[in-house]
C-alpha cells in the first residue's frame, strides 16, 4: 500500500470489487461534489479494469432511491439508462444459496439482513473488497473487506497522479 500526499491509502485492485448501493447513489448526487468525485474515481477505475460487481438488490435499491429519495429526483428514463449500464457488470441474482449465506452473516456479524445480502452477493462473486459508504470501513466479513471509497484511492488513479510521494 502506498500513500498520496493526501494521506489516503492507495489500494491495488487484484480481484472484482463489489459496489454497494450507497456508492452508486453518491455517484449521482451532486449535493457533495468532492464526495461525488472520489466515488467517481473508483467507478472509473472499475469500469476501465472491468472489475465492478453489483447485485440485482443493489440495482433495485439504486433505482428506487435516485428516482424518489434524492432531490431533485432523477427522471425515470435516465435512471433506467443508468441501471442498464450497470447491467454490464453482470449483477448477481439473489438465489436460495445467497439467502442462506446472508442469514449466516446476519447471525455471526449482527448485520441488518439487507447488508448481509450485499456481503453474501460479494462473496459469491469472488470480491475481496466491498465499496460502501454505510458499512464500517475496513471491517472484515468472512473473505470480504469493507472499504469506504472516501478513505482510500484505487491504485491506477494514484499512479497517474503527480502528487504521488516517494
Amino acid at each position: 500500500m502506498t500513500t498520496l500526499k493526501t494521506d489516503l491509502p492507495v489500494i491495488e485492485l487484484v480481484s472484482p470489487v463489489f459496489v454497494d448501493t450507497s456508492v452508486l447513489i453518491q455517484s449521482e448526487d451532486g449535493a457533495f461534489p468532492e464526495r461525488r468525485e472520489r466515488v467517481m474515481r473508483w467507478l472509473r477505475v472499475l469500469w476501465q479494469q472491468r472489475l465492478g460487481r453489483v447485485s440485482s438488490q443493489v440495482l433495485n435499491e439504486f433505482y428506487r432511491t435516485i428516482t424518489s429519495r434524492i432531490q431533485p429526483p432523477m427522471p425515470n428514463g435516465d435512471a433506467r439508462a443508468e441501471v442498464r449500464r450497470y447491467q454490464r457488470w453482470s449483477p448477481w441474482a439473489i438465489d436460495h444459496a445467497t439467502v442462506e449465506s446472508a442469514w449466516s452473516l446476519e447471525s455471526r456479524f449482527n448485520l441488518p439482513y439487507a447488508d448481509a445480502l450485499i456481503v453474501a452477493a460479494a462473496k459469491v462473486q469472488g470480491c475481496e473488497l466491498l465499496l460502501s459508504l454505510t458499512l464500517p470501513h475496513q471491517q472484515l466479513l468472512d473473505s470480504v473487506t469493507i472499504l469506504n471509497p472516501l478513505l482510500a484511492v484505487p491504485k491506477d488513479t494514484a499512479a497517474s497522479s503527480s502528487e504521488r510521494s516517494a
